[in-house]
């Protein structure tokens, strides 16, 4: 199977049927043979009546409902174990992100030899309170991350499946899939631009509420990436710095009162901020020291992905 389109979706039973018919047209109009997964992320309305309706009508189109609501990353991790083609894409279901974008999007997979391409939606149809905090999150995830992507959270992307059997996505996650795919070693990561629709049903369904758990989930990837393996790196080297700092100030205190035995140590601001640089630092060495250990009594400590193998007998 060449194409498998992946379709998380939360209440939008408007917009699934006229989805549909324009991925099958497309995938017709290129002679693609193709799935389509669509997750029903605990709607409330007839969406998964809808999709019943669809997978009975034709039988690419494949269904996984959730009997609550569990997330977009939920939806995509559930869909990614279950994809078979070559080529996973991934789309919303509220027809702002168009199938005409697919068969450009599979040969930058497959003939120009991406791992990833993400889209960028360089003209949006949204409201001026979601496009400038988009910009700013976009600008601090690349500034984190070190990938160069205009538009981390547009929902159309292509991946090759060994990608999406390679990252487990969580959480809110899915906003840092390239992340989590280049940490995984797939480092080819490209971007097309794409276009952006006005939503034609419905309502969004993601609030402001979005870019700050958006952030901490930057904060929290940056720091599983890097040091996931090794927290002693980070808590150690921060608490090294804390205690050498403080260690410092309290030195000059020393001297400075031995020399000039004009004032006590305790009667200066300065002690107390090196008094407490020092017991900072301490607690930092202390917690890298427990990361360390947890991280060393995980069973996966030493799972490492082989991507190919010669002459082994196993």
């Amino acid at each position: 199977m060449q194409i498998s389109v992946v379709v998380p979706l939360f209440n939008e039973e408007e917009s699934l049927p006229e989805l549909a018919a324009w991925i099958d047209r497309v995938m017709k109009q290129n002679n693609f043979s193709y799935e389509v997964i669509m997750v029903d992320d605990g709607s409330k309305d007839k969406s998964w009546q809808v999709v019943e309706t669809l997978s009975a009508q034709n039988p690419n189109i494949k269904g996984v409902k959730f009997r609550i609501n569990y997330g977009k990353s939920a939806a995509l991790n559930t869909a990614f174990r279950l994809a078979k083609g070559d080529v996973v894409i991934t789309m919303d279901a509220d027809l702002q992100d168009s199938p005409d974008e697919i068969p450009a999007l599979y040969n930058m997979i497959v003939a120009d030899g991406y791992d990833l391409v993400s889209g960028w939606k360089q003209k949006r149809y949204d409201p001026i309170t979601k496009t400038v905090p988009t910009k700013i999150y976009n600008a601090a995830a690349r500034m984190m991350s070190g990938i160069y992507l205009h538009d981390f959270n547009c929902g159309l992307k292509a991946y090759k499946n060994e990608v999406v059997k390679s990252v487990e996505v969580y959480g809110e996650m899915h906003r840092y899939i390239p992340v989590l795919a280049k940490k995984a070693g797939f480092g080819k990561i490209g971007e097309k631009v794409v276009v952006h629709q006005a939503r034609k049903y419905g309502v969004t369904k993601f609030g402001m509420e979005r870019f700050l758990y958006g952030f901490l989930d930057l904060l929290s990837v940056s720091f599983m990436t890097r040091f996931a393996k090794r927290p002693m790196h980070l808590f150690g080297g921060l608490g090294v710095l804390s205690f050498f700092t403080g260690f410092c100030i309290v030195l000059y205190l020393l001297v400075a009162k031995i020399v000039f035995a004009q004032y006590r140590m305790t009667e200066r601001p300065i002690f107390y901020i090196g008094l407490v640089s020092i017991v900072v630092g301490v607690q930092l060495f202390v917690a890298g020291f427990l990361g360390e250990l947890v991280a060393r009594s995980g069973t996966d400590r030493n799972d490492y992905d082989i991507s190919k193998k010669v002459n082994l007998n196993e």
